[in-house]
């Protein structure tokens, strides 16, 4: 059995037992489960899934960080980390909106232009977790 902790910077978001964790890595999606490896891996923004024991998958909505993994012990240090059941997804939407206007304009240089892609990933992100549309994402 995993031990799963999953901290943002303003709250311990979960914690407890799990059966696994499923993380969007920077290189790849990755499961953890118990007996892995020790190891440190960022992560990027994505669906990140806990199987808590003898309870049903929850998914959360992180937009990077890195997880820790030793001796069973899972510790994701997430720059935010929303469970889908509490994200508001009017929210999500008015900033993909702002996210996608912003994208429209000719007079972005690079760097608004990627911190407006980041953005536009991060409401799409939340947006899928909060309607359960992630199966097909990783």
């Amino acid at each position: 059995m995993l031990n799963v902790s999953i901290v943002a910077p303003d709250q311990e978001v979960f914690s407890g037992n799990a059966t696994s964790l499923r993380a969007p890595g920077t290189e790849g999606s990755f499961q953890v489960l118990e007996g892995h490896a020790p190891m440190i891996a960022a992560i990027e923004t994505g669906p990140l899934f806990v199987e808590p024991e003898g309870g049903r998958r929850i998914a959360f909505a992180t937009s990077g960080g890195f997880v820790e993994v030793l001796d069973d012990e899972v510790t994701v240090l997430a720059e935010t980390a929303e469970p889908e059941g509490e994200i508001d997804e009017e929210r999500a939407r008015a900033a993909e909106s702002r996210a996608q206007q912003r994208l429209e304009q000719d007079e972005l240089d690079a760097e608004e232009r990627e911190r407006y892609e980041a953005a536009l990933e991060r409401a799409r992100n939340r947006l899928r977790v909060s309607m359960g549309d992630v199966a097909a994402q990783r």
